[in-house]
């Protein structure tokens, strides 16, 4: 009898410790729970949606949409950038030489982005490109000093990065200085990360 209850009674310790493991089960890396970035307003951490059950709703649930506008975009949206994942991301949204750009348009930047990421819609891009280390020269655009930058948009069917990127290349930005987050907010949101303004 003795023995049972000194089983029981292990049985229930070890249980009490399993509450505290399910917080800490969803990490990015094995290694990395969370990220703190810096950002205008002050650190911000960047974790995942720590219940294993969670499931996306909405606009992000979406698997089909109409194409056109809403078309699958290429891995590469043009020769010499370099498209990421969200480690990636993450390593250029803590490095503060590094710009995150979120290209998409105001309504949807304001619906929610990506912890540290600046609105620069599409449409605006090329008119912004001196926020981006470039100067202004009797040619257009003098991108020599250009900062290393990560485009996104909604997601894998989103254009508006791609156009972007593509835009930028033409005023003269170099193209080995873009990077590309393919997977955009939707990719972002399946993995359960961290959203702001949401």
């Amino acid at each position: 009898m003795r023995s049972t209850l000194h089983a029981i009674c292990l049985g229930l310790l070890g249980l009490a410790g399993l509450p505290a493991l399910a917080q800490d089960a969803v990490n990015i890396r094995p290694d990395i729970p969370a990220i703190t970035i810096e950002t205008p307003s002050g650190p911000m951490v960047i974790d995942r949606i720590q219940d294993p059950a969670h499931e996306i709703t909405g606009e992000w649930a979406r698997t089909s949409r109409p194409c056109p506008p809403f078309c699958i975009q290429p891995m590469t949206p043009a020769p010499g950038v370099t498209t990421i994942g969200e480690l990636e991301l993450l390593d250029m949204l803590a490095d503060p030489e590094a710009i995150v750009i979120d290209s998409r348009t105001p309504d949807w930047f304001q619906g929610g982005t990506i912890p540290g990421a600046v609105n620069i819609p599409y449409t605006q891009v090329v008119d912004m490109l001196g926020e981006l280390g470039c100067a202004i020269d009797f040619d257009g655009w003098d991108c020599g000093d250009a900062r290393r930058v990560a485009l996104f948009c909604n997601g894998l069917w989103c254009g508006q990065s791609p156009s972007a990127i593509r835009n930028m290349i033409a005023a003269g930005y170099p193209a080995d200085r873009i990077f590309y987050y393919r997977g955009g907010m939707q990719s972002w949101r399946v993995l359960g990360l961290s959203v702001t303004g949401d």
